[in-house]
């Protein structure tokens, strides 16, 4: 089966060695590609990128897991953790399903920036081997629900 995972806000897209983290960067997690917001954007809504369970909801990152058992993790900025739930609203309960496209929470790019902290969101298949994901979307803009890669490519 093959999944369409879609971009789960608008932005500039990046590959994983250029996040500003080396957990990402080295694809530790998983592969996968990041989207770097718009500088100035102010409050984004941030979408599921395929349908499944809420695995995991925390302010600044969740991993929605599809029916077939994948994994995809969405993390809104770098190190943002320390920024404890500040700028961050989530509209959807851990355990609960979604819909792609459905808006899991909301953050402001510009109040992590203005942390000193990336506003750089990875999308990430969990536990996927380093560069398993297509990477051709990396310098292109997105818009939130456009197609981001497919997985297994």
């Amino acid at each position: 089966m093959t999944i369409a995972v879609t971009a789960p806000l608008p932005g500039r897209v990046v590959r994983l060695a250029d996040v500003p983290d080396p957990v990402f960067a080295g694809q530790l997690v998983g592969s996968g590609l990041a989207i770097e917001p718009a500088d100035g954007a102010d409050e984004v809504a941030v979408l599921a990128p395929v349908a499944g369970k809420l695995f995991k909801a925390h302010p600044h990152a969740f991993v929605v897991l599809h029916d077939d058992g994948t994994g995809v993790l969405v993390h809104l900025g770098i190190d943002t953790v320390r920024l404890h739930g500040a700028g961050f609203t989530l509209h959807v309960a851990e355990g609960g399903t979604v819909t792609a496209g459905q808006p899991v929470v909301s953050f402001h790019p510009s109040a992590v920036r203005a942390a000193g902290l990336s506003a750089c969101c990875p999308v990430v298949v969990l536990d996927s081997g380093p560069d398993a994901v297509a990477t051709d979307a990396a310098g292109s803009d997105v818009a939130a629900g456009d197609p981001l890669f497919t997985w297994p490519r």
